[in-house]
């Protein structure tokens, strides 16, 4: 899968091109614990290479290397405390790079790589080290050329390209995001059945990725929402430690992480079993509305069509409940909807 991202990538670039991916950098929690590492997506997209202090060079051009990994070396003392590493050997063995070097060897050795490159690809911004040797070798480059003419003048954002690769899911991809999505749905499902009033949200959170766990997952794809009564009004509350009342609503936002693949499901349902009037009634409009855009759906519309629907349909329900006044139109126009729908209808899936 990651060869064929690689070379779908190599054939955006043109001619001329190097590209430099650095991974994610880790997050310290306190001053001897990090938090869970999770590998920068695009780096993880051209490598599936998952440990941090790591960096991926593509040179297309080279007449020996065109993919070319710097990992961390095998180091037996750290392997004690935190895991064990892939190291050079195993990295070029598992990972199918033509060349592999310690992470140390990068600034003597990327020199090799970069001659006669036109463009330097390289997205800044993510890993503030790496940042720093990129925009030294480009200004060194850009002094090079200006003397003898020689050297890459020209620094890409290599972002966009990746982003459309990115839409388009091959065949392992859309298996991982199924099986993400399946086990997201047992979490919800595990949680519906087990409510009451008088749990905590925070029992649910534990229920939701307990279950994402035991299903396969590596965990929660992003923070699980379990939002009660008006907690469920803040889009991205996280606190999740409110005791569930009686006659109330739950919101649950959660996703499972599968393969470094995500689901993301959002789901309301009532604390006791039972709707209230009040709570039926706008629960059905927005079930209508739900249904009727997934009936839109189909290859050739664009992803603001549905939300445009979205907008629609939800700005008459608005009215129907007296919740807005006047002409839809009118209030289409002046946003007015977004006093209550200030979202977007969804977004992609992926890593």
């Amino acid at each position: 899968m990651h060869k064929q991202n690689r070379k779908a990538f190599i054939e955006k670039m043109g001619n001329g091109g190097v590209a430099i991916f650095a991974s994610a950098p880790p997050v310290k929690w306190n001053h001897d614990t990090e938090y869970l590492y999770r590998p920068d997506p695009n780096f993880y997209y051209l490598t599936g290479f998952e440990e941090p202090e790591s960096i991926c060079v593509i040179a297309p051009e080279h007449s020996k290397y065109q993919y070319i990994l710097f990992v961390r070396p095998k180091d037996k003392q750290a392997e004690i405390w935190n895991g064990k590493r892939v190291g050079v050997k195993d990295a070029r063995r598992r990972y199918g790079a033509d060349k592999v070097y310690p992470i140390e060897k990068f600034s003597e050795k990327i020199g090799k790589y970069l001659q006669g490159a036109e463009r330097l690809y390289y997205t800044l911004g993510s890993n503030e080290h790496v940042d720093t040797e990129i925009l030294s070798l480009f200004t060194q480059s850009v002094r090079s050329r200006i003397r003898s003419g020689k050297g890459f003048d020209t620094l890409v954002d290599p972002s966009p390209i990746l982003s459309e690769l990115r839409l388009i899911k091959n065949e392992t991809e859309l298996q991982r995001i199924q099986m993400a999505t399946e086990i997201t749905g047992a979490g919800h499902a595990a949680a519906m059945k087990a409510v009451r009033p008088g749990m905590y949200e925070y029992d649910l959170e534990a229920l939701v990725e307990s279950t994402f766990r035991m299903n396969g997952a590596g965990g929660p794809a992003f923070p699980t929402i379990v939002a009660s009564g008006d907690n469920a009004t803040i889009l991205h509350y996280t606190t999740n430690d409110r005791q569930i009342e009686d006659e109330t609503l739950v919101l649950i936002d959660a996703g499972a992480e599968y393969g470094r693949y995500c689901g993301d499901v959002t789901r309301t349902f009532p604390a006791n079993g039972t709707f209230t009037e009040a709570q039926r009634e706008i629960y059905q409009l927005v079930l209508d509305a739900h249904y009727a855009i997934i009936d839109g759906i189909r290859p050739g519309v664009s992803i603001d069509e549905p939300h445009q629907k979205s907008i629609e349909l939800l700005t008459e329900s608005m009215l129907s409940l007296g919740l807005l006044k006047g002409k839809a139109e009118k209030l289409i126009e002046k946003e007015k909807y977004r006093q209550f729908y200030m979202y977007r209808i969804g977004h992609m899936l992926g890593l």
